[in-house]
Order: C-alpha cells, then sequence, then structure tokens
C-alpha cells in the first residue's frame, strides 16, 4: 500500500513545536494596517496555538 501523502494546505499554514504542539499564524495581517491600532497590530502578530481537538485532525491530515 502507497504512503500516505500529507495535506500540502495544511502543511503550510501549521508548523509543529519541539515538543509537538501545532502553531498556526493568525490572520488579518496582510493587509489593511493603517486602520488598525498599534495595540491590535500588536496582538496578531503573535502566533497562536492549536486547540487539540483541531490538532487531531490537522496531525492525521500532516500524516504524522
Amino acid at each position: 500500500m502507497p504512503k500516505m501523502k500529507t495535506n500540502s494546505a495544511a502543511s503550510k499554514r501549521v508548523r509543529r513545536t519541539g515538543s509537538g504542539k501545532l502553531m498556526q499564524v493568525g490572520s488579518a495581517m496582510r493587509h489593511n494596517l493603517e486602520h488598525k491600532s498599534a495595540r491590535k497590530r500588536r496582538q496578531l502578530k503573535a502566533d497562536a496555538v492549536i486547540p487539540t481537538a483541531q490538532a487531531k485532525k490537522l496531525n492525521r491530515m500532516l500524516a504524522k
């Protein structure tokens, strides 16, 4: 039986930490930044840990 392919869309949006958690880069930081406050931009800059329920599905997509 052939190996399972990774979902390339998922692999572009998620990265795995050293401890195995999945991190995602938040949205809303691509454009239209002028009207967002400095505080809002600072908060959006931080990466977020994906909840365990979603991480379980993403691990299957990433074939790990």
